[in-house]
């Protein structure tokens, strides 16, 4: 009878440890992101410029133009949020207010991510998504092409590690100038994939002056469709604080 209850004991106690376990794996997965604000902006046209010439002359010209780029957009902003302890049904026994902001920011056109699978997006996970968006490889403005570099900070995407300069990667602007791209830069995104589906990554940052000499927290180009008309692809954003 001895044997028997400490044989059910142990086996309560392997019960509570797997469930601690679970709780413990799934609440290390980035949370969906709620979108509490948005403003959309494009660039202008810039007016034409003129040049009046007399009858019979002939002129050789320089021209310079600036079009706004359909196959990228980009986001910006800042993050607010709160460290939980919740259970399956959203009830809260505790809450701690965050003051300072770390972790990342994430993003995809696939409206789940399994990110127990997630890791750097491979080569082929770029050709597949160019094919998908109707870029060309070769293209200057391609996602192979913008996303050249492969320096950026470590950094964890739940419980998985992500060493430095491992994936591919780039960084955003700062004071309306290109930075260097060193694992010390600001605004660095990155290149994940869980298998299926491509995945963008930039490190938060707590609102440092951004590419308008404006403070935020984050910094993020994502690819649109190579259309000839006007595309608008949908992504799903996702947050993790650290």
């Amino acid at each position: 009878m001895k044997r028997d209850k400490i044989a059910v004991n142990m086996i309560g106690l392997l019960i509570v440890s797997l469930l601690l376990a679970s709780a413990i794996y799934a609440q290390a997965s980035p949370s969906g992101a709620q979108i509490i604000y948005n403003s959309t902006e494009t660039k202008q046209s810039e007016p034409a410029s003129f040049i009046n010439t007399t009858g019979g002359s002939f002129t050789t010209l320089i021209l310079y133009g600036e079009t706004q780029n359909p196959r990228w957009k980009a986001y910006v902003g800042n993050v607010t949020g709160k460290f939980v302890l919740d259970d399956a049904d959203n009830y809260t026994l505790y809450e701690w207010d965050v003051t300072t902001v770390t972790g990342e920011v994430y993003a995809s056109r696939a409206s789940s991510i399994t990110w127990a699978d997630i890791a750097c997006a491979t080569q082929d996970n770029i050709t597949s998504e160019e094919d998908d968006m109707n870029h060309t490889t070769s293209s200057k403005d391609s996602i192979n092409s913008t996303f050249q570099y492969q320096i950026h900070k470590e950094f964890y995407v739940g419980t998985t590690y992500i060493a430095n300069s491992t994936c591919r990667s780039t960084a955003t602007w700062v004071n309306n100038t290109v930075q260097s791209v060193t694992e010390d830069s600001l605004f660095q995104e990155m290149l994940l994939s869980d298998g299926p589906n491509l995945v963008y990554a930039t490190i938060l940052h707590d609102e440092v002056t951004g590419f308008n000499y404006k403070d935020y927290d984050f910094q993020m180009i994502v690819a649109e469709v190579d259309s000839v008309a006007a595309s608008s692809t949908p992504y799903y954003f996702w947050v993790e604080l650290a």
